[in-house]
């Protein structure tokens, strides 16, 4: 009661303060209203009983201790008070993302925020998040208002700043070494756990972010496979154009697929087809920022950075080079994530474009309309489409399906899956596979119209996958060194039509279906399927095995290292 009457009387008529005072009392504040998520993890390795709470009370004063020194060195006289608004604005809704979804807000899922449009963040919206909001941002930013702050003179202002940050070192020196043995678990077995502490990893993810970015500079896109050609089959007949839709998934994970043996019958339509399912396929990253522009550059998973994949040409860049390789990028998705700026690209996200929309949500299957007539206007050109969904894109799964593919009830039908069973948020889910299925089946009936015509292929792969809960996670972003399998291992398969099969040894790919794959397969299996030669190929990488009567030529370039 007494706190409650000297925040009032605070907010009522405004109080002096000291900087530094002011500085504890917020930090404080973070520590204990704005890490609810880090102290739930704390306590499943570190029981709030017996020595372990002193070291928990140590844990949480070294970290108010840490975020009063950063804050003061920071600050001056006149962006102490910004600052804290800015932190005030931003640490609420990360303290919501993490307490309702268990997510880290690390650099890439940074970079996946900036990188969203208004139709995702309308997705996340709700009266929750609003009370966070509220609670934990317009309050304290009110009260840091009405206090009036106290500054004595120059000298003494820089002694005292230097004084409270060498008493914050104390402290933090205080708090490890009264439990550092606890502590040394802490770094060093437990290392996850500091990745949810708020602001303080969001604020060093960030600034992570801003310095890579800045030592980046404005270079110039490297060039890559400039030696690409495209190259006669060996034995074959006359050349029919290539017509290869890829289509990029969205956060579908490999053991909801009934193709991969799920209970439920998520994949009736492609089941019904000739398929090559590839059961144990694994992304790049677990965003869709950070695994899309992977899965298309030349690097592996290990090699590849997102300095990289802004820094070099990507396959759709090699493809086009060779002049007979046309690229379209259709996008029901935010956008292409720096894909395709160097080839056409079309945005379905908007009833303007899709014809499929309905309150406000556009169909994947919408991206097929009109691509007849930009076939047909490609004369004899080879064509790779680019089909980029919205898929399974949480957390508002409901609204990813029209309602007759509800066929799973109840369903969770709110973006705050605290409040849905585990059971609603995997029926929802599951409806949208199941339009997923039908899309992709759609796909491979378009490409069968073309087959008297053209060597037809579908190639799909997720970007990423999904948690749905287990474990008290939820969507996907974690950092790739602790996401759950379930982040990671995505659904993925091929499909071709009757000529196109000719050229491929079938049985020996199907051979191969139940191995371990990764997007690192999705360039080389671009350049193999078009047959171009580069010496960027690299034919262990590639999924496409050739017949023994239409052996490729490229086939016989060796990779050069990377």
């Amino acid at each position: 009661m007494r706190l409650f009457k000297s925040f009032s009387h605070i907010l009522l008529q405004k109080e002096a303060m000291r900087p530094s005072t002011l500085l504890v009392l917020i930090s404080l504040f973070f520590v204990l209203f704005c890490n609810l998520r880090f102290f739930e993890n704390v306590f499943a390795v570190f029981p709030p009983t017996g020595r372990n709470l002193i070291f928990l009370f140590s844990l949480g004063g070294g970290i108010a201790a840490i975020l009063v020194l950063f804050l003061s060195l920071i600050s001056t006289r006149y962006t102490l008070k910004p600052i804290l608004y800015i932190l005030l604005l931003i640490t609420p809704f990360t303290a919501y993302f993490m307490d309702d979804y268990n997510v880290v807000i690390d650099r890439e899922m940074i970079r996946n925020a900036l990188q969203t449009n208004w139709t995702e963040t309308a997705d996340l919206l709700n009266w929750k998040m609003i009370g966070y909001f509220f609670f934990l941002g317009i309050l304290p930013g009110l009260f840091v208002y009405r206090v009036r702050l106290v500054y004595p003179p120059f000298k003494k202002a820089v002694l005292y700043k230097i004084a409270t940050c060498f008493v914050s070192v104390a402290v933090v020196a205080l708090m490890v070494f009264s439990s550092s043995k606890y502590y040394v678990s802490f770094f060093r077995e437990h290392k996850p756990l500091r990745y949810y502490t708020n602001p303080s990893y969001y604020l060093y993810s960030l600034g992570d972010l801003v310095a890579k970015s800045l030592s980046s500079g404005k270079k110039e896109i490297v060039e890559v496979g400039t030696d690409a050609k495209v190259v006669q089959e060996a034995g074959a007949g006359p050349e029919r154009p290539k017509l290869i839709i890829l289509v990029v998934g969205e956060a579908a994970r490999a053991d909801h697929f009934s193709l991969n043996g799920y209970g439920r019958e998520t994949n009736p339509l492609l089941a019904k087809e000739d398929i090559i399912n590839y059961d144990k396929m694994y992304s790049c990253g677990t965003s869709t920022a950070y695994s899309v522009p992977c899965m298309f550059s030349q690097f592996t998973r290990n090699d590849y950075s997102p300095k990289k994949g802004r820094g070099y040409e990507n396959i759709l860049d090699v493809l086009q080079r060779t002049g007979s390789i046309k690229v379209l990028w259709r996008d029901n998705n935010s956008d292409s994530k720096g894909v395709a700026l160097r080839v056409p690209y079309e945005d379905f996200s908007k009833a303007d474009k899709n014809p499929t929309c309905e309150d406000g949500e556009c169909r994947d299957v919408g991206m097929l309309s009109g691509l007849d007539a930009y076939i047909a206007g490609s004369k004899n050109n080879d064509l790779l489409i680019v089909l980029h969904q919205m898929g399974n894109h949480g957390p508002a799964y409901y609204k990813r399906y029209p309602k007759e593919f509800a066929r799973y009830q109840p369903v969770c039908i709110t973006n705050q899956l605290e409040k849905c069973s585990e059971k609603e948020i995997t029926n929802a889910y599951d409806n949208a596979l199941l339009y997923t299925d039908y899309f992709l089946s759609q796909v491979i009936a378009f490409l069968k119209r073309y087959d008297p015509r053209y060597d037809t292929a579908l190639m799909y792969f997720s970007d990423h996958g999904e948690s749905l809960g287990e474990n008290g996670v939820y969507l996907h972003g974690l950092p790739y060194v602790f996401a759950p399998d379930s982040q990671k291992h995505i659904g993925s398969f091929m499909w071709f039509g009757e000529e196109m099969k000719k050229k491929f040894n079938l049985a020996a790919m199907k051979a191969q279906q139940n191995k371990e794959q990764s997007q690192d397969s999705i360039f080389h299996t671009l350049l193999g399927i078009f047959n171009v030669e580069t010496k960027l190929y690299n034919s262990q990488l590639d999924l496409i095995a050739r017949s023994a009567n239409n052996h490729s030529a490229v086939q016989d370039v060796q990779v050069s290292s990377k």
